[in-house]
């Protein structure tokens, strides 16, 4: 295995590229790189097994199975959910630029997935439970505190699902800003 020099995380995570292969793996998914491409076809073939490759390498993605295809080890990858996100610690000693990349970044994610949705056909929002708003509202710090806390026991209660009959994996994402 060649080794690369550490990379801080919002460097390694806020590529864009790598950024939508993490995203592709959100739900707990198992996938090879070949179910990756599948899902990321405008994503060069050698280029996708760079980016996998530097994502185990830091940790991100861990190998959970391997067979041979055609002579060929094919790996399957899962997130390493915990590897997978930049924490308080690292957020706090980002400077402004950095999180301006981080946030334009996310946006770009947020936009281009969007527009898949919009031009695979047969797009219906309300049938699909496409949604969009912002809503503003008044609150205390605590107040603000118990909200955040509540959406993530809400949504921490339903992100442990498997794949099932009915069951359609959805991205949710969330962001929070100051009004003023």
């Amino acid at each position: 295995m060649r080794m690369v020099a550490r990379m801080p995380t919002s460097d390694l995570l806020l590529h864009p590229v790598r950024l939508r292969i993490v995203q592709a793996f959100l739900g707990e998914r198992t996938l090879t790189t070949a179910d990756l491409h599948a899902g990321l076809p405008d994503v060069p073939t050698a280029s996708l097994y760079r980016h996998v490759a530097t994502l185990a390498e830091a940790g991100v993605l861990e190998v959970v199975g391997e067979r041979r295809v055609r002579g060929a080890a094919e790996r399957s990858y899962r997130l390493v959910p915990a590897a997978a996100s930049i924490g308080p610690d690292a957020a706090s000693r980002m400077d402004p630029e950095e999180h301006r990349r981080a946030f334009t970044t996310f946006v770009a994610a947020l936009l281009a997935d969007f527009d898949r949705y919009l031009t695979r056909g047969n797009v219906d929002l309300a049938r699909d439970g496409v949604g969009y708003r912002q809503v503003g509202l008044w609150l205390t710090e605590d107040e603000f505190a118990e909200l955040v806390a509540d959406l993530r026991a809400v949504l921490a209660a339903r992100a442990a699902n498997q794949p099932a009959e009915g069951r359609r994996r959805r991205l949710v994402s969330t962001v929070h800003l100051p009004g003023d």
